[in-house]
């Protein structure tokens, strides 16, 4: 999943939570089964079920968002360091061309 469209994901899946919490106990609740493009299957589903697989969703991709975040932060971090390895570089690299340009 992209990072672009996880938030996204866990947004439209608490409104999802928002509107199960509306329904009253009784209520019927049906999920959809199947691949897009071929035969799909509404089933019928517990309420408290489909409360607990959402919320389930919303941990899960939450956890993926931060350990993405995570990932991203330390190949900053990575990126950081060896433009400064480079920057050291150059620098040295201009110093003993000076030094060769006055002997």
């Amino acid at each position: 999943m992209a990072s672009s469209s996880t938030p996204a994901a866990v947004r439209e899946m608490q409104k999802d939570l928002e509107e199960l919490e509306l329904l009253s106990d009784g209520a019927n609740v049906y999920k959809l089964i199947g691949p897009v493009l071929v035969k799909q299957v509404l089933v019928k589903q517990d309420l408290a079920e489909a409360k607990a697989n959402v919320k389930k969703r919303i941990e899960y991709i939450s956890a993926e968002l931060k350990r993405m975040e995570r990932a991203l932060k330390d190949l900053e971090d990575k990126q950081n360091s060896k433009k400064e390895s480079i920057f050291k570089l150059q620098q040295r690299m201009q110093a003993m061309q000076a030094g060769q340009a006055k002997a």
